[in-house]
């Protein structure tokens, strides 16, 4: 190592714990290809260890189950982050993964298959809420925006392969290989550093300091100043007791919480989940053919268009790229919730038949380029260390439960008002979302942690006058 510095470890151990997030995105995409398997439109098979076909409400609490166990494991996980650590929380998550595995895959009920569901949820609420804490603290802020918005590129690559893979191979193998995910994850980031912040915070001072030489790819001395720099802004923070009730005492931290809780419910009322987690049932409704197919071409643009973000966001800013996203999301979806509508007044649509497919690939693009990936990385950001567990907790927990709120009723809804009214009621949220980033969001591109806190203590009634003054203050 030289005092030049390398970025290496610090890539590899985010792309290390991400292998984490394709397994929670296979996890989350295995609804699209199981449920047609197990539902009452499909002839009893092998496939079907249920040996009778599902109900349409017991499907949708399949889909929605995972999300329910991730409400709950939430509040669990910042425990396990503040007392195991970042890293060793992770590692710890993949025993619920594999427990959850075991009873959906060997279910000859339905209530084995709901249970498993819910320890997966569980175990998803760790990486969820570990995760980009981790990212955050490990990162140089230069590159914060890049490693955060991994999460949404590595949860791709877990749908893409539910999608590409379910269809085509047995009930038993496709859990069996999704549970190999855990296992590979587990095997990769074991040999990564924990958080210097975290090191620092238990008072364990020279492994914080080699831990951030590794990652910084520089000497214990050339990373001296960086580690007095953490240490003061730990002393700040651990100043006062941390205790839920604490973590709302103080004005910066009731903003950053409401801000970054506010952002992670907007992005579950985009209707990404009610997508991605049934994508062969509406293009089944829509009438498509080839839903398999279909599915994977989503899974694919859902991909490419989310190795984007790394490449930009710390470019653009977080603001441009979220409004963006946002027109670009709400156009698309009030086009699909027009398709469906005119198909139940049975208005001649095969001449369009090509725009369900098209209208959610244009979707997918401008979801994945800004809300996908930006509320994860801006929750690594906006906390000071001493209340980040708990804070993290709350907003894995408010977009976790709307997520299951809207997988759980949107069939419902389909049922009572048509499946057009849904869609249009997440285009008008994306207009919400536009208003409330122009407004009320302040941009966190390029600053410190330390930065951010300060922002937000500045942050009064007027938060577009605040930003100006504070960008002529920085001048």
């Amino acid at each position: 190592m030289t005092d030049a510095g390398s970025r290496t470890l610090q890539f590899t151990a985010a792309a290390a714990g991400n292998l984490n997030i394709v397994a929670c995105g296979a996890i989350l995409g295995w609804t699209s290809p199981i449920l047609p398997k197990l539902s009452r439109n499909n002839p009893i098979s092998s496939d079907n260890q249920l040996l009778r076909p599902i109900t349409t409400d017991e499907g949708s609490w399949i889909g929605s189950l995972v999300a329910l166990g991730v409400m709950f494991g939430s509040f669990a996980s910042g425990y396990l982050g503040e007392w195991l650590g970042r890293k060793r929380g992770l590692l710890m998550s993949t025993f619920p993964f594999i427990v959850g595995w075991l009873l959906v895959g060997t279910a000859k009920h339905i209530g084995q298959i709901y249970a498993g569901r819910f320890i997966l949820g569980l175990g998803v609420s760790i990486p969820f809420t570990l995760l980009p804490m981790y990212i955050g603290e490990i990162s140089e802020a230069s590159i914060r925006g890049a490693l955060g918005s991994f999460l949404q590129l590595f949860i791709t690559f877990g749908f893409l392969f539910s999608y590409s893979v379910g269809p085509y191979i047995s009930y038993t193998i496709f859990w069996l290989l999704c549970t190999s995910l855990h296992i590979g994850f587990y095997v990769c980031f074991m040999i990564m550093p924990e958080s210097p912040y975290f090191l620092l915070s238990k008072g364990r001072e020279v492994e914080a300091a080699e831990a951030l030489a590794r990652f910084r790819g520089k000497s214990v001395a050339g990373v001296e100043k960086e580690i007095e720099q953490i240490q003061v802004e730990i002393d700040e923070a651990y100043r006062v007791k941390t205790s839920w009730a604490d973590v709302f005492k103080d004005r910066v931290n009731r903003k950053a919480i409401v801000l970054t809780s506010i952002l992670m419910t907007f992005q579950e009322f985009m209707g990404i989940d009610v997508v991605l987690f049934y994508t062969e049932d509406i293009f089944r409704n829509a009438g498509t053919k080839n839903t398999a197919m279909s599915a994977i071409i989503i899974g694919v643009v859902q991909m490419l268009s989310s190795v984007l973000t790394p490449l930009v966001v710390d470019r653009s800013g977080r603001k441009i790229l979220l409004i963006i996203s946002s027109v670009g999301s709400g156009i698309t979806v009030g086009i699909l919730g027009t398709f469906f509508y005119l198909q139940t007044i049975e208005y001649d649509l095969s001449s369009v038949w090509w725009v369900p497919l098209a209208t959610l690939v244009v979707y997918m693009i401008a979801y994945s380029i800004g809300w996908g990936p930006i509320p994860w990385t801006v929750m690594g950001e906006m906390f000071a260390p001493a209340v980040k567990p708990k804070a993290s907790s709350i907003c894995v927990c408010a977009i976790w439960t709307f997520s299951f709120l809207t997988t759980k009723f949107f069939t419902n809804v389909e049922k009572a008002f048509g499946t057009h009214t849904g869609f249009w009621f997440f285009s008008f949220c994306c207009a919400i979302n536009i208003v409330f980033i122009v407004m009320f969001f302040p941009e966190t591109k390029g600053k410190t942690l330390s930065e951010i806190q300060k922002k937000l203590s500045r942050w009064n009634s007027s938060p577009i006058a605040n930003e100006k003054t504070s960008v002529n203050q920085e001048t």
